[in-house]
């Protein structure tokens, strides 16, 4: 049966809803199937630049330019089956063309310079303006190490901006990262501060500037101003929307040079699938490169025989990892200066072997070093008032890294509810090295009234604003009480979220309306643009999911659905505390809830069996956790075990299944 415009619209948008991977590909490729076969044409566009955008973003890179090739095609004989948004598409995914064919040093340089200029004369056709392919220009030649290179870069910033130009957040922080690498750091770190007081956001903004920033200030000996970068750039690159690849190895070079040698360890472990699944060859290029100047700086300190935990790379310690980038690095480099027909890419690799430690050392600690038995700060982190209220938990967390992070804070209160209302309000703005430290004050001080349940829950908020900071020692270890955790820790009360707010979240620019509906309430058409540092830009609104995201933490029995003990005989104790017979009461949506915490437990016993190699193991929990988190309504991690399960299906050689699959989750 032929389907209508509206309902191939319809669809194909359900696929654009879909988080990037392997399902959301195998969808799009059924929608181009589906109009390949039936039609109708003007629907073709439509498809394939969804491909073009699922393949782009969903790890398989490559396939993206044959689909690209169909649309130009497509395009050329018929481009009245293209509107506005279809146009916008076209013309916008000619960067990610440049971009992903310089990514592979198989595809040759020729190649990638006829491709520039058939950008450049369809552009000047069309009547866009040139700044995309000013900035094209401008990063190949920066990654073939082209002699030009200085002169694209001030032709690019001299040209206006136009509708395909990076974001408003994109362009300074490339503009700041060239600058940085080109021993002009202060103008480069004037730039990103100048754009930070702005406040921008995009798919991989802030984090990505931050990371440059905070390698600037330290190597200009200021590491109080590096070390509170650097938590914000952790606390970004948890909300960035791409691999990141390049933001991920600064932050273990920094830890490295900053002489924090256990949690650079641990930060590779946390990033290890980028050492061997990087998107391109020169995303794994990038990453081996800035990981190898870590390795080299621990090494030549005398930490080489650190152990490192790895899944898939042949090293158990830090010298044996060092050997490993050093020569995974050096064989790529060779391959794509043999395509650039320049010596740059080894030049790099052996400026990352020469890295130095920073002149001084950083101090991450977010959280004081312990807190007393009976609720109040140790000695060495500040001392406590008699009352056990607040301030002193709050100066010894601002005293911690000497960096005063808060000094931002307003005066706290006395009154424990008003303390965590202060926290919750920082936390809410995304300042969370004071947040940090104001839910410790509350928890000191609602421990001090004797209430313990509420103090347990500032503990946790608390312990996990400092998780996503990067102080994983000070959200667990520090945390205790009498030498047993806390009360409540282990999880914040509002599962990832402080305050009743995502932890961290941040105004987000850009984010795409709905464009003029074409038959079926289309999506504008998706932007971005890549830079060369081993990622990809997302266009507004495109959603990539995080890579190696943690499993859920636990959930203590009994913290919600249920009254805490002596409640029960206050009047509207049930209803407050969201008994499971209160009207209206939490525990009505537990079924919803325990729902989704049956699929998450399904998800990982999937994956689990993956890794074992029983298939059908895999298959059977991926398949029941997919139907509790479309029960529970819970669209992303329902799109992520799809991908998945696509790609168990896929490398099992169950291609119809997966096709049934990607079929029913578009109708």
């Amino acid at each position: 049966m032929t389907r209508t415009l509206d309902e191939a619209n319809r669809e194909i948008s359900r696929v654009r809803q879909m988080p990037y991977g392997l399902a959301r590909s195998q969808a799009a490729e059924r929608q181009v199937r589906l109009v390949d076969a039936e039609g109708p044409d003007a629907a073709r566009a439509y498809a394939l630049g969804t491909l073009v955008e699922a393949y782009q973003w969903g790890g398989e890179v490559d396939r993206s330019f044959v689909a690209f090739a169909r649309l130009l095609r497509w395009y050329d004989e018929h481009p009245e089956h293209f509107d506005a948004h279809d146009r916008h598409g076209l013309f916008w995914s000619f960067k990610w063309m440049i971009s992903g064919l310089a990514d592979f040093p198989t595809v040759p340089a020729e190649q990638i310079d006829r491709t520039l200029a058939d950008m450049e004369r369809r552009y000047a056709l069309a009547g866009n303006g040139m700044d995309a392919v000013a900035y094209e220009r401008f990063a190949w030649a920066r990654q073939r190490g082209a002699a030009d290179v200085e002169a694209a870069y001030q032709a690019w910033i001299a040209t206006p901006r136009d509708d395909f130009s990076q974001c408003e957040a994109c362009d300074p922080g490339d503009r700041a990262a060239w600058l940085i690498g080109t021993d002009r750091a202060e103008e480069g770190i004037r730039i990103i501060e100048q754009t930070l007081a702005e406040d921008p956001s995009c798919a991989s903004e802030p984090a990505d500037m931050l990371s440059y920033l905070a390698e600037a200030y330290l190597d200009q000996g200021r590491p109080r101003d590096a070390a509170r970068t650097h938590r914000r750039a952790v606390a970004a690159l948890a909300e960035a929307e791409s691999d990141m690849v390049g933001a991920r190895g600064r932050r273990v070079r920094l830890l490295a040079r900053g002489g924090q040698a256990e949690r650079a360890v641990r930060a590779i472990e946390a990033d290890q699938q980028y050492l061997t699944g990087g998107d391109t060859p020169y995303s794994r290029l990038a990453f081996a490169r800035l990981v190898g100047g870590a390795t080299h700086v621990l090494r030549s300190a005398g930490q080489g025989d650190l152990p490192v935990r790895l899944a898939s790379v042949p090293a158990t310690t830090v010298a044996e990892l060092d050997d490993w980038l050093r020569a995974e690095a050096t064989a790529l480099a060779r391959q794509f200066d043999a395509r650039n027909g320049t010596s740059a890419e080894s030049e790099s690799v052996a400026r990352a072997w020469a890295t130095e430690p920073a002149p001084h050392a950083l101090d991450l600690d977010v959280l004081p070093r312990g807190l007393a038995a009976r609720g109040g700060a140790t000695p060495d982190a500040g001392g406590s008032d008699a009352d056990g209220s607040a301030g002193s938990a709050a100066g010894a967390a601002t005293s911690a890294d000497g960096a005063a992070p808060g000094d931002a804070r307003r005066a706290a209160p006395a009154d424990p509810a008003a303390l965590a209302a202060e926290a919750e309000r920082l936390a809410g703005t995304g300042d969370l090295e004071s947040a940090a430290g104001a839910y410790l004050d509350a928890a000191v001080a609602f421990e001090g009234a004797g209430l313990l349940t509420e103090s347990g829950f500032g503990y946790a908020e608390a312990a996990h604003c400092a998780q996503v900071l990067g102080d994983d020692d000070g959200c667990g270890l520090r945390l205790r009480r009498g030498g047993r955790p806390a009360p409540g820790r282990g999880r914040p009360r509002h599962g990832r979220r402080a305050g009743g707010r995502r932890v961290g979240r941040r105004r987000r620019g850009d984010r795409p309306g709905r464009g003029r509906a074409r038959g079926g309430g289309r999506p504008a058409a998706p932007a971005g643009r890549g830079r060369r540092s081993g990622r990809r830009r997302a266009g507004p609104g495109a959603r990539r999911p995080r890579a190696g995201r943690a499993p859920p933490r636990r959930r203590r029995p009994g913290r919600r659905g249920r009254p805490a003990a002596g409640d029960a005989r206050r009047p509207g104790a049930q209803r407050r505390r969201g008994h499971p017979r209160a009207v209206g009461g939490r525990g009505l949506r537990r079924p919803r809830r325990a729902r989704g915490r049956r699929a998450r437990v399904l998800a990982r016993a999937g994956r689990l069996h993956d890794d074992l190699g029983h298939v059908e193991d895999a298959v059977w929990h991926l398949e029941s956790a997919m139907e509790g988190f479309q029960a529970a309504r819970q669209r992303a991690p329902h799109g992520e075990v799809a991908n998945a399960l696509v790609d168990v299906l896929r490398r099992s050689g169950q291609d119809a299944r997966a096709d049934d699959l990607a079929r029913t989750l578009t109708t």
